[in-house]
Order: C-alpha cells, then structure tokens, then sequence
C-alpha cells in the first residue's frame, strides 16, 4: 500500500546512539508522481484492469469491481465491507463513483478516469494530514523507564487519578492509556494490543496484589514492573501504528476572514441555513447581524487558538502491516533509513 500512498522513509537514532525509531511517512507524493506520470499511470491501469478482467471480455463487471472497491476501502482506513453500515454506505459511493449509479459494466478508459480521480484525492487528503506509520518495539518505552521523568511522571499520572478505594489493576491500566506514542506505548485502549500486550503483562504481577487499593509508592513500584514486562512483549511482538497529529492554531480561520471569495462561500451557506429554518424573513434574526456576529466569534476563537493552539492525535494499530490479499493495492513493507538524532 505504501508504494503508491507515497512514502517517505525515515529513521532517528534514540538518544543512546543506537536505537532506532522506525517510522514511514505516508504523504501521498507517491500517488501523485504515478498519476502524474502517463506512461507509468496506463502501464499501472493495464495491468490492474487484466487482474480484475476475469473473463477477459475488456470490460469489469459490477462483480469484478468487488475487489478494487474493497482495497480502496482499505486504503481510506475502512472496517471491512459488510461490517457497518456507515462505512459500507462510503464503499457504495466509490462503487457509485465506477458505475455512475447505473452501468453494469465499465471500460478501461473509465477505470482509469476514476481510478485517476480517487488517488489524487487521496493524495491531497495525505498532504493535507500525512500519516506515520510507527513500528513500536520496547526501546523507547525503555529509554522511557530508565530517564530521570519517569518517576515525577509517573507520580503525576497517579496524583491525577480518583484512586480512592480502586483496585491497583484498575489504576495501573488507566495509567498506561496516559502513555502515548512518544514513550514508545501503543494505544492501551486497542482490544488486540490489550488482549496481547497489556493483559499478558499484568499476569506476570502477584494476582492478589492487584485486587488490593493502591498507594502511590505501589502504583510506582507496579508501574515499572509492568511496563518492563511490556518491553518484554513488544520485543517478541512489536506493534504496527497509524500515528496522525493535527494542531489546530487559528491559521485557517485567519486565511478564512482574510479570503473575501472564501467567506462569502460561507455568506452563502448561511443564506441557505436561514432559508432552511424560514429564518430569511428578519422576524426572527436580522441576517446581517448574524452575520457580523459569526465573524467576530470566528475571530475570537482565532485569537484563542493563537494563544493556545490545540493538537489533536490518533493512533490506529495496524494489525496485519506486512501482508495484504490486495490485488489492487501493494503491500506496506517497512524500511528505514538513519539520520542523527537530536
């Protein structure tokens, strides 16, 4: 999938000289320099459309189409088809987007048309929000324990909790869903990773102790038991993550204000909410104030978020990295290159 996602490969040595972090940042270059590329894009197209071409009539049937609707659900971070209804609601309208909601069967040159259309919106959408991929396997979770922030760290996440009369178990696992990507943890909150990560970590912990109310020299001392056993586990089974951060800093609604042909844009989408609740006849809110009034709450929250701008983080593990039953997709295959850390 990385192949055409458009990856860039990067690696950063840990502090101790030879670690390191291995991550693929996809950016959607790739897409663009295939689609970009003629000779490269219908040389991809041929070969794509004989795949899925099963009765070699030179056209793809509703059918045939199963399979590329299917990896371009993949590649968009789609549960798999029949598995929700919202999401299966988003695999009809990229089937739709083939069909035009009505052909049953489709040509080469529209394969390539819309093919053409789906990657290079991929591509901008990667652009826009690029997507690291992270191999987590113990070693910054070790740097983590052995630094001098552990200890007031971990104080912190414990002094932070309603700890009163709850169980060690409970305090420990609410501490590790506080540990993030940057100290080397997978999402604690992710079923497979606590079913073969944090599960099997907290067995090898005196079972009997865990029930009892926690301290805050036990929450420490357990803590770093517990996370050394994690170590442990992500050595044997390292973990495959989809890290994405935004951080909301003002910028966009300041180049929102600034763009006249943006805002009126926004102009009109309000002239069509007030016609939806009939408010465009005045009695119940004058427009133009309305208005004025958004536009100065808009400038406000801009100004708030210059102050203090937001960042918002996701974390997905990917489950299966390294291999796909794709047939219109590449495999994710992790490499990494070296650059000197600070």
């Amino acid at each position: 999938m990385a192949s055409w996602l458009g990856r860039k490969e990067s690696g950063e040595k840990g502090k101790k000289g030879g670690e390191e972090e291995k991550r693929v940042v996809l950016d959607g270059t790739e897409i663009r320099e295939l689609v970009e590329n003629k000779e490269a894009f219908t040389t991809f197209v041929e070969h794509k459309f004989q795949e899925l071409d099963v009765n070699h009539d030179g056209k793809l049937s509703v059918k045939e189409l199963q399979p590329a609707v299917a990896d371009i659900g993949v590649a968009l971070g789609l549960p798999a088809q029949g598995s929700s209804p919202d999401s299966d609601h988003i695999y009809s309208e990229v089937l739709n987007e083939f069909t035009h909601g009505k052909q049953e069967q489709v040509s080469k040159s529209e394969f390539k048309e819309v093919l053409s259309d789906i990657l290079l919106g991929m591509a901008a959408g990667l652009k826009r929000d690029p997507i690291i991929i992270l191999r987590i396997d113990g070693e910054d979770v070790k740097e983590f324990v052995e630094s001098p922030k552990f200890e007031p760290e971990a104080l912190s996440i414990f002094s932070q909790m309603e700890s009163a009369n709850e169980s060690l178990r409970k305090c420990l696992t609410v501490g590790l869903q506080q540990l993030t990507v940057e100290h080397g943890m997978p999402p604690a909150s992710d079923s497979w990773v606590m079913s073969n990560i944090v599960e099997p970590a907290l067995q090898s912990l005196p079972a009997d102790r865990l029930e009892q109310p926690a301290s805050q020299d036990t929450f420490f001392e357990e803590f770093k038991k517990l996370l050394n056993n994690i170590i442990q586990c992500l050595q044997e089974h390292p973990v495959i993550v989809a890290h994405s951060e935004n951080t909301f800093d003002g910028s966009g609604i300041k180049r929102l204000l600034s763009n006249k042909f943006e805002l009126d844009k926004v102009d009109a989408v309000v002239n069509e909410a007030f016609k939806m609740v009939n408010a465009d006849d005045g009695k119940i809110v004058d427009e133009a104030e309305f208005k004025k009034t958004l536009t100065e709450i808009l400038g406000s929250v801009m100004l708030q978020l210059e102050g203090n701008p937001v960042s918002i983080s996701s974390n997905s593990v990917v489950h299966e990295p390294l291999e796909s039953s794709s047939t219109l997709l590449p495999p994710l295959s992790l490499q990494t290159s070296q650059s000197e850390g600070d």
